[in-house]
């Protein structure tokens, strides 16, 4: 077994992500009966490659964290992309929403916040016309200095939007532009949860998005995501071309419609709508293993993403567990640790990567003896806590 390297347990970042409750590690330990270890080896080897996708490029911004990884360079921006081109990731996640002037620009929260006049001042992204948008944070254009960007946290507070490699807030089509063209983007699309949104709106702003991708995307590979379950099901309707993943808690928080509060109902959305697949928290991963299978059987590709996948070992948990793919921040932690633990043998197979596109790679089946799968088994109630 290749020894494990990266982030420890005790060095995962706090990321502004709710603490799992004291249900996790119980419902964590349902992994440990002789039926699940069955479960875990019958899903080795899944079959497509094991995906390593970085979250908002090199990894969000955590400004409140101390670990000083979190704040090395903008979320979400061009030069983020471009250094997570330089590691093992597959692809590249990032959020994308639609200005009033319907440009898609890539941009995580659904509000600016700024400093004008001594006051602190917030604008929702989709009220803002592209020009205004382009204007907050550094700009492009040598010696013209953009207004402050701040950020509110989870807590209230306001803090500066410093990290140590900034880089101008940029558009979906700079993006295709910009970035290397090796790298696939899991374009997630952004809405927020406190809006309803009639369908004619979410038609107007998705073909606002696939006009960009349609245009530039090239042979890139491209996955669309979505929380928003009406809109996955319309992007899916709307466009056959690019595969569309459900994104979900899987249970970890409640809300109000059904269909976002676990991973059965993102099965059945999934199946209903035609979407290929589902990007899960990794909690809901460990603490319902049972879905996995279920998940398979209904040909649907799983991706997670949280704060469990900083952690090398549960990173390989969920590959032999029959994950697809995670999402990290990490970048060069992880990307060296699935490295290092999947090690892929010399002979050549074709097999499919996430968006469906059929690719010469190695098959990756992970050799474990039983005492092994114990023991990762049983590390899984301390990750979960």
């Amino acid at each position: 077994m290749a020894l494990l390297k990266a982030a420890r347990v005790a060095d995962v970042p706090t990321l502004d992500v709710v603490v799992p409750d004291h249900l996790a590690a119980a419902a964590a330990a349902r992994v440990l009966d002789a039926e699940a270890a069955s479960m875990v080896k019958k899903q080795r080897g899944a079959g497509r490659r094991f995906a390593v996708i970085g979250h908002r490029g090199k990894g969000m911004n955590a400004l409140a964290s101390p670990d000083r990884r979190m704040q090395e360079v903008k979320e979400n921006s061009v030069r983020s992309f471009n250094e997570a081109a330089r590691f093992a990731v597959d692809y590249v996640e990032f959020d994308v929403q639609v200005t009033k002037d319907v440009c898609p620009v890539i941009f995580h929260d659904n509000f600016i916040i700024t400093e004008e006049h001594g006051k602190i001042s917030e604008k929702r992204v989709t009220d803002l016309q592209l020009e205004d948008f382009l204007q907050y944070g550094p700009q492009n254009k040598q010696g013209k200095n953009g207004k402050p960007l701040l950020r509110k946290m989870k807590d209230g507070r306001v803090l500066n939007w410093n990290v140590q490699s900034d880089d101008p807030l940029c558009t979906l089509q700079e993006a295709f532009e910009k970035v290397n063209p090796r790298l696939g983007f899991n374009v997630e699309l952004k809405f927020d949860d406190n809006l309803v949104y009639q369908d004619e709106e979410l038609t107007h702003i998705l073909q606002a998005i696939l006009k960009v991708v349609f245009e530039c995307a090239k042979d890139r590979p491209i996955i669309f995501s979505s929380f928003q379950p009406d809109a996955g099901q319309l992007m899916r309707k709307l466009q056959s071309t690019y595969p569309v993943y459900f994104l979900t808690n899987g249970g970890t928080e409640i809300y109000a419609d059904v269909r976002r509060n676990s991973l059965e109902e993102a099965v059945k959305l999934c199946l209903a709508s035609g979407m290929q697949g589902i990007v899960s928290e990794a909690r809901a991963v460990f603490r319902f293993p049972t879905a996995i299978p279920k998940i398979k059987e209904a040909d649907l590709s799983l991706l997670t993403y949280g704060t469990l996948n900083n952690v090398p070992e549960a990173v390989y948990m969920q590959h032999l567990m029959g994950v697809n793919g995670v999402i990290v921040d990490l970048v060069p932690e992880i990307t060296g640790a699935v490295s290092d633990l999947i090690a892929l043998p010399e002979t050549d197979t074709e097999i499919n990567d996430l968006s469906g596109k059929v690719v010469k790679d190695a098959a990756s089946t992970p050799n474990f003896t039983q005492r092994e799968i114990s023991f990762l088994l049983r590390l899984m109630p301390e990750l979960v806590q």
